[in-house]
């Protein structure tokens, strides 16, 4: 299926405040699939329900990466409270009471996750001839003009005063 191409160049508004969530995993045994495949099936189910409940949850996309032995998925939200309150919900626990009673005490297998709180005005974003990607894919897509030509305008075009 083909992906409806922007064709120019395009930005997304910043004037919400989100937060930008980095969860992956790393083969560090690759024939001890045993170990990490169900690590790496538990998460299709989460991203099913994320895609499901995206506006009760505070989800709002990702966008996914394989290599060799690392994955990683970028994941924007809402808010904090929100990503928090996802990790507590059923089928997230669920699935860490798994990973930690299968596989967290080998080391066939690792993960990590970090998180990022963006303050409004305080990111910015370029797409030049790109379908929906990224916070592209997640915020308000829009076409760059003179007021949002540069990187710089773009983070400067919330200024406190806007705010007042």
């Amino acid at each position: 299926m083909a992906k409806n191409i922007h064709t120019g160049r395009f930005t997304t508004e910043n004037n919400d405040d989100i937060v930008v969530f980095l969860i992956g995993m790393r083969v560090n045994k690759l024939l001890a699939i045993h170990k990490w495949g169900p690590v790496f099936t538990a998460m299709p189910g989460m991203i099913k329900e994320l895609y499901t409940h995206k506006k009760e949850l505070g989800f709002l996309s990702l966008e996914s990466y394989f290599g060799l032995r690392t994955t990683v998925m970028i994941q924007y939200w809402r808010s904090t409270d929100d990503l928090l309150a996802y990790a507590k919900g059923n089928k997230h626990l669920q699935a860490w009471k798994n990973f930690n009673t299968k596989v967290e005490s080998n080391d066939a297998v690792g993960i990590y996750h970090e998180t990022y709180e963006l303050n409004k005005g305080r990111y910015e974003s370029v797409y030049v001839n790109m379908p929906l990607y990224g916070l592209g894919k997640a915020m308000k897509h829009i076409p760059i003009t003179k007021k949002t030509i540069t990187a710089t305008k773009r983070l400067k075009r919330y200024t406190l005063s806007d705010y007042s």
